[in-house]
């Protein structure tokens, strides 16, 4: 996929240079900015869906950018309804798009509740 960030912004200058890491997305491994917001990092990827309507099933992505609303919640490492627009990226994270209201992973080997 390639990069879709702002390489040199008119006021804040340039990106500065940084050591890359590498996430997973729906089984996809994308490159990201330490530290940055999932969702910028999907963004600059060419990711625009975070999660589906629970009845309707539609697509949504991001609206706020400020974690007051639930358009960009997404399961984190098995974790559903995690917020991508204020959840900082680490090496090896595994983002799912969460589909409806998400599910907890099962990490008991029982049925999932």
């Amino acid at each position: 996929m390639s990069d879709r960030r702002i390489a040199s912004h008119p006021l804040l200058g340039p990106l500065p240079e940084v050591g890359m890491v590498s996430l997973t997305v729906d089984g996809v491994e994308i490159s990201a900015r330490p530290g940055e917001p999932i969702a910028v990092a999907l963004l600059a990827n060419g990711i625009r869906q975070f999660r589906t309507m629970p009845k309707s099933g539609h697509a949504r992505g991001g609206f706020c950018f400020a974690g007051r609303c639930s358009d960009c919640q997404m399961i984190v490492d098995g974790v559903p309804n995690v917020m991508a627009c204020v959840t900082p990226v680490r090496e090896g994270m595994r983002v799912e798009t969460q589909h409806g209201i998400g599910v907890w992973a099962d990490t008991t080997g029982g049925a999932a509740s």
